[in-house]
């Protein structure tokens, strides 16, 4: 997956929400901007695999 602003390939990184939990992430390294995991009834989802 690439940044739509650079071009570059995003990287994983990892985002710590205010309760404490973290949730996996990919960014533009260049700052352009970050794609989180989707929700459902408002709870990330997960891969278990």
């Amino acid at each position: 997956m690439t940044c739509g602003t650079c071009d570059k390939e995003l990287v994983h990184d990892t985002l710590q929400l205010d309760n404490g939990t973290a949730v996996d992430i990919a960014k533009c390294p260049d700052g352009h901007g970050k794609v989180k995991s989707p929700q459902c009834c408002g709870e990330d989802m997960s891969c278990g695999v």
